[in-house]
């Protein structure tokens, strides 16, 4: 797809994939859906949001696994150019009661109980404290009394307009609202545009080669870019096809390969190590696999090494990005050599660009690490919610990552981790990314998560915290000796804790937030 065919808006980008792909869109559960049925079914279900008095601009929170009804909602709120604002099931009371306000939400979709929680019960007792909400709409079996019954509004009644009415959204409008994982404080809203949404899934689309014969597993949620990006958006702009994962399991992902064999994986890191894990690893069917992309953090070269072995072959490719770009920004190179797949996140996608920026506002000379700044058509234009970031985004269009990395001469992007996670250990900066790098390379290492906490002598010092494999007893001792090995003597860890699990984010990464809160 070149760029002059390139819709503007995410619904009309839908209607020009039913127009011109016949395959399957998506398969949930035992069932598949074409581009032509989802076309047809997220008009009509615009038309009934519409009836329900919600249009351009208003916000619609979708709280759902990763499964149709989540689909539907998504084209069909970008069809009136409503704004979808994604949600995790993972939310509990006081995350749910930030997001509904700061939001304004008028509406929003949910199961009526999921996990223990009882959406309806939650939703009818705090009416008082959601002031913008109107309408509550529920995913699952019908029941008398609370809210409408989401599979009432896919059979409207005779007569009913099949395509919403009015003027439909321009490419600058919102589309969706993701709420950045907070680090301190509240999260904040990262407000997408059609426009922003799309650069990105096409610049990753056209990147990867993607097409009508492609098919992958979405495990990523559909609540984070890695999901609605990343998977849906760039899908649908090949005409590729997606199973819907509703949760992730690796176990049902790898049945999944075996009932329908992909073309292409895409996962985080916490998700590939599990894969690999899994004694249905060896049933699995990667004969039609082709590419492997692993986003959302930083990447240890031990775990692309293991990757390579199970999968002999097959191209494997590093995705960086953010929900402040909308998707995927920088990825791996398809000539790339190993060593560079190993130690580089890539380069910027076509259409962005990269700065690496001292503290005082200069530009690093190459090899010296920096704050990475990007710019470009996926990167949105502001937060739209209560809490606000003064200097994430500058007049010049560049947003300020937050995260530290370095250029090499050929122009890939080295990636050293979190502003905030950097430590000064006796004058020394300490990027954890790189200590987490060399431990997981250790034969007794499952995950590895390292942060800074505080030394009356030197300031700072490294507190990283391990899960060790099944039957494994590698101690603290061996792990530092083993870092002593291979590092400056500052960077070897002080401290080491051994966990049976670590805290994650509803996207799979380890909330290093939640590490230092202990």
């Amino acid at each position: 797809m070149t760029t002059k065919q390139l819709p503007g808006t995410v619904g009309a980008a839908l209607a020009l994939a039913a127009e011109t792909h016949h395959q399957t869109a998506y398969i949930c559960g035992e069932k598949k859906y074409s581009w032509q049925e989802v076309d047809a079914v997220t008009s009509k279900l615009a038309v009934q949001f519409q009836a329900m008095g919600l249009g351009k601009g208003d916000r619609i929170g979708v709280i759902l696994l990763n499964q149709i009804e989540w689909i539907y909602t998504y084209f069909a709120a970008a069809k009136i150019g409503a704004v979808v604002v994604g949600m995790s099931v993972r939310y509990r009371d006081n995350e749910i009661d930030y997001m509904l306000n700061d939001s304004r939400i008028k509406a929003v979709v949910s199961p009526r109980e999921f996990s223990g929680f009882d959406y309806v019960k939650f939703f009818a007792e705090g009416r008082q404290r959601f002031p913008a909400l109107q309408h509550t709409i529920y995913v699952g079996e019908p029941q008398a009394g609370g809210g409408v019954n989401f599979s009432d509004l896919l059979a409207p009644a005779k007569g009913t307009a099949r395509q919403p009415a009015g003027a439909p959204p321009d490419a600058d409008d919102l589309v969706m609202i993701i709420y950045t994982s907070g680090t301190t404080g509240q999260p904040k809203a990262a407000g997408l545009t059609h426009r922003s949404q799309l650069a990105s899934a096409r610049a990753q689309s056209q990147h990867t080669h993607m097409s009508p014969d492609d098919l992958m597993q979405l495990a990523m949620p559909l609540n984070h870019v890695g999901g609605i990006t990343c998977g849906v958006l760039s899908m649908m702009l090949a005409g590729g096809s997606c199973e819907l994962v509703p949760a992730f399991s690796p176990d049902a992902v790898l049945g999944m390969m075996q009932r329908h064999p992909p073309t292409l994986f895409v996962g985080v890191p916490t998700m590939i190590t599990l894969l690999l894990m899994s004694p249905k690893l060896a049933t699995a069917d990667f004969s039609r696999v082709r590419l492997v992309i692993i986003g959302g953090s930083n990447v240890e070269a031990a775990l692309l090494t293991r990757l390579q072995a199970a999968v002999p072959g097959v191209s494997i490719m590093n995705l960086y990005g953010l929900s402040e770009s909308s998707g995927a920004i920088v990825m791996t190179p398809w000539d790339c050599s190993q060593d560079e797949l190993l130690g580089s996140i890539g380069k910027p996608l076509a259409g962005a660009e990269v700065r690496v920026v001292s503290a005082a506002g200069a530009d690093m000379p190459v090899g010296e690490v920096g704050e990475l700044w990007f710019r470009g058509s996926s990167v949105i234009p502001a937060y739209v919610g209560a809490q606000q970031s003064t200097g994430t985004f500058d007049a010049q269009g560049w947003l300020h990552s937050g995260d530290l990395g370095y250029l090499n001469d050929a122009g890939l992007i080295y990636l050293m981790g979190r502003q905030k996670d950097m430590y000064i250990q006796g004058g020394f900066n300490v990027y954890p990314a790189e200590i987490e790098g060399v431990i997981a390379m250790h034969p007794d290492v499952l995950m590895v998560a390292g942060i800074g906490v505080p030394d009356q002598v030197l300031g700072e010092v490294g507190r990283y915290y391990i899960i060790r494999k099944e039957s494994r007893n590698v101690t603290e001792q061996e792990i530092q000796e083993f870092c002593r090995n291979r590092l400056a003597d500052y960077k070897v860890p002080r401290q080491v804790v051994f966990r049976t699990q670590l805290p994650m984010t509803p996207a799979g990464k380890i909330q290093k937030a939640a590490l230092r809160t202990e």
